[in-house]
């Protein structure tokens, strides 16, 4: 009974990886069946929208309130991030895709920001210097970074969750053979579970490392020009 039971297992997470496939095939056909309306789609959801955003939060905290600019660049992390993730759970785009989309939404909302402050405060709109051209790139980075963090949180929350779920199958023979390094004196039960719990944890291992060098990464960008170098 158990060896039927462990192959309609493997079958369910076959399943499961196939209908991932297709998701990913219809998303990229939708695309190009329709690039008038996936481009005005993106360009109003996932640009203007936070562009939108971004530029309100730098006019609340450098005009109205004017306090320190460490909440707006803590807010160009935190803003960009559920548009990143959207961009995968609602379209499968992928991170390159998603941090093109980032960059694009970066330069324009940062173009915007320096309008707004050269208007106020009277002074040329593009940087005069080498440092605060640095501090205009950190600035950007950090936003395209965010937006690479929502996408990795994305694939992580609906694809490498759900497939960890529903795979109850046999584990590959790389974890068998870790398994056995930690200790090969037990039954062979124990052992696949140790080996599933393992397999698990390296599929895991990838998106939460990408998770946290990107989302270090964007704060690092944005709070770098504020806290020195």
């Amino acid at each position: 009974m158990r060896p039927v039971v462990l192959e309609v297992q493997e079958i369910v997470a076959e399943l499961d990886r196939v209908r991932h496939e297709l998701d990913q095939i219809n998303a990229k056909l939708d695309r190009i069946n329709h690039p008038v309306r996936t481009f005005v789609t993106y360009a109003i959801i996932y640009v203007l929208v936070p562009c939108i955003a971004l530029v309100a939060a730098h006019i609340i905290v450098t005009i109205v309130l004017n306090v320190t600019p460490v909440y707006l660049r803590v807010a160009s992390v935190i803003i960009p991030l559920p548009f990143g993730l959207a961009l995968y759970a609602l379209h499968k785009v992928d991170f390159r895709g998603t941090i093109a989309v980032g960059f694009l939404t970066a330069s324009l909302s940062i173009l915007c920001m320096l309008t707004v402050t050269g208007f106020n405060d009277r002074v040329p709109i593009l940087p005069a210097s080498w440092v605060e051209w640095r501090e205009v790139i950190e600035y950007t980075l950090s936003i395209v970074l965010a937006f690479g963090t929502g996408n990795i949180l994305g694939v992580l929350i609906f694809q490498i969750f759900p497939g960890i779920m529903a795979h109850g199958g046999r584990p590959n023979p790389a974890a068998y053979r870790m398994a056995r390094m930690l200790g090969p004196h037990v039954g062979d039960e124990q052992l696949r579970r140790r080996a599933r719990v393992i397999q698990d944890l390296m599929r895991t291992a990838g998106p939460l490392a990408g998770i946290v060098v990107t989302a270090s990464g964007s704060l690092y960008a944005g709070l770098k020009g504020i806290f020195g170098s």
